[in-house]
């Protein structure tokens, strides 16, 4: 039994050590403006030539990877980005910010004293701090040559799925394709890029944190808009609905099948 534990032991460290290998070619910055900061991770396409160009993913995290230690953001997600098969077949530039602790991607008022959490949407109060630091880190990599300016695309999982959600609605001509996992925004924006912006949404349908009723409204609210989200419901999932989301084999080549008209 002792040398079973210590195998199991050997094993975890082993793959924490190649985890932390891999996250390591996302490269540590931030984004300093009026003594607000940004902390975010940045990874390249293998074989960068700045003389190309490439398509740019901007993924936001949930609320549990808030902080300013520029690591806890790429908990989930990196991965799919690191995977030698995706990174062949899809190079990008993949930008993953991290939001403070005290701030929210959305605005937002959430209310945690009972599950699943009850979020209060404040769309006209305006972007939140974090919100207006990621526009303006977006806008400084879109002003880059080798940046594709018809290939921008924003994915985000629970509080990212609703900043995603918030950043459609005030940015509707930046984006050519949207994925949100298990997230929520407010229906009533929905027309602000319902027709402009390809959407997949997914969701568990067990999630105790983030009621998949949330995105049910989302996506009805597209609907009646006369858009054509896509929508994936997992009957086994409960809030880490991003773990079946990422195993999609279609999940990055739909994501990188849509151009946006910049003409």
């Amino acid at each position: 039994m002792k040398n079973k534990h210590l195998l199991l032991a050997f094993i975890f460290i082993c793959s924490f050590t190649a985890f932390a290998q891999d996250t390591n070619l996302f490269e540590k910055k931030a984004l300093i403006v009026k003594g607000d900061t940004l902390p975010y991770r940045m990874l390249y396409p293998e074989n960068f030539d700045a003389q190309k160009t490439y398509p740019l993913i901007l993924f936001l995290h949930g609320a549990g990877e808030r902080g300013n230690d520029n690591e806890k953001q790429l908990t989930h997600g990196s991965s799919l980005f690191l995977d030698q098969n995706n990174r062949t077949k899809f190079p990008a530039i993949v930008i993953m910010p991290q939001c403070p602790t005290d701030d929210y991607w959305a605005q937002v008022n959430v209310d945690r004293s009972n599950y699943p959490i009850q979020l209060d949407f404040q769309f006209k109060k305006g972007s939140t701090t974090a919100m207006d630091l990621v526009l303006q880190l977006l806008s400084n990599f879109e002003n880059e040559d080798f940046v594709d300016k018809s290939k921008t695309y924003v994915m985000g999982l629970s509080m990212g799925g609703m900043g995603t959600y918030e950043l459609l609605a005030r940015q509707p001509d930046r984006f050519a394709a949207a994925i949100a996992i298990c997230g929520a925004g407010d229906p009533t924006y929905a027309t602000n890029y319902a027709k402009n912006i390809p959407l997949w949404a997914f969701h568990g349908a067990h999630d105790n944190v983030v009621a998949p009723l949330q995105t049910m409204e989302m996506v009805s609210a597209l609907l009646h808009e006369g858009a054509f989200p896509r929508l994936t419901l997992y009957d086994f999932a409960n809030h880490n609905s991003w773990d079946p989301a990422f195993a999609e084999p279609d999940l990055l080549p739909w994501l990188f099948s849509n151009s946006l008209n910049k003409e």
